[in-house]
């Protein structure tokens, strides 16, 4: 981020920017205020936010803007309808958009000093499609700068990467979460908003998803959990069954499990300060039944099995059931 503020005020811009961080922690917000500092003719490479250039590059109508993003999430965004295709909507990113953008961006800009292109979920583009970009970021146009935007790094090529200027987001603190959550959620009690905050892993996004009765099953997540056994595979489908039915209850267990098996780890070691204070006494029977090198592969696990379904659209149960034979049977 201090390369990113550096850059501004010296107004000298790399062409090709990587905002790089987990989801929901403000990756696009800031590629959004970035491009309307490099348009804004009050406060140029400041940006104002009210002025008619700004306000249109926030509603995505700006001239000298565009953005670029899978045709699947234009759909679930409201951007686009099904039927502005003559297919089934993308969730990658495909090379004819990428063309497209080349062709865009070969023009001079139309009022601003500089055409910004923002490409979001940079990481869905598929391989035809990043070897496109990467002829864009070799020999930019004049007057462009390319702002990648991603949660997965890794899914971009090395010559993709290496041609970038990083900017690093990290998780947002709990307390600032927690805090917005009270303030935008009437319904939230203050314990409630503590609670989906930690749930969140840093994530403002997740965490404004995360309802009340979503709270609601996270002492039944809990608890069947710590009821399974090692040599009861019908107990391990069952779980998988009943949490795993549609991909927003999985992530649900999923985010809970992740500060639960963190509450067993504290338990383990004596520290105090857990998430799920009021289930205190279960931790301190985990934490005693279970080896730290497993509790710490459980974690592993839990992420391997939320990764598997929100970025590589994996099947829910199945990803549940793999998750759980794994833990179980090691």
């Amino acid at each position: 981020m201090e390369s990113l503020k550096s850059a501004l005020g010296k107004g000298v811009v790399h062409h090709a920017w990587l905002f790089h961080g987990p989801e929901g922690v403000g990756k696009e917000l800031a590629a959004l205020a970035f491009a309307q500092a490099l348009t804004c003719p009050e406060k140029p490479m400041e940006g104002c936010g009210t002025c008619s250039s700004c306000k249109r590059v926030k509603g995505r109508n700006h001239p000298d803007v565009t953005w670029v993003m899978p045709e699947d999430e234009q759909v679930q965004r409201g951007l686009a309808g099904r039927s502005d295709f003559d297919h089934t909507p993308s969730r990658d990113i495909r090379i004819e958009q990428i063309r497209s953008l080349g062709e865009r961006l070969s023009f001079r800009p139309l009022e601003a000093k500089h055409k910004v292109a923002l490409l979001v979920n940079a990481h869905a583009m598929n391989p035809p499609a990043q070897n496109a970009l990467l002829k864009t970021l070799e020999e930019p146009p004049r007057d462009t700068i390319l702002v990648l935007i991603t949660s997965a790094l890794d899914k971009l090529l090395p010559t993709i990467r290496s041609r970038c200027t990083k900017a690093q987001f990290g998780p947002l603190p709990t307390d600032f979460i927690a805090a917005h959550l009270q303030a935008t959620q009437k319904k939230l009690s203050a314990e409630d908003a503590k609670q989906a905050a930690a749930m969140a892993g840093g994530s403002m996004a997740r965490a404004l998803e995360l309802d009340a009765a979503a709270l609601g099953v996270r002492r039944e997540v809990i608890e069947k959990f710590e009821s399974l056994v090692p040599n009861d595979a019908r107990g391990w489908l069952q779980f998988a069954e009943v949490f795993g039915d549609g991909r927003a209850n999985a992530e649900v267990c999923l985010d809970v499990l992740s500060v639960w098996l963190r509450d067993v780890a504290v338990a383990q070691v004596g520290q105090g300060g857990l998430v799920n204070a009021d289930l205190s006494a279960l931790a301190e029977v985990a934490a005693a039944r279970v080896p730290s090198a497993a509790i710490h592969r459980r974690a592993a696990l839990v992420d391997e099995a939320r990764n598997a379904i929100t970025q590589r659209n994996g099947a829910v149960r199945l990803q549940l059931e793999r998750m759980l034979i794994e833990m179980m049977s090691t």
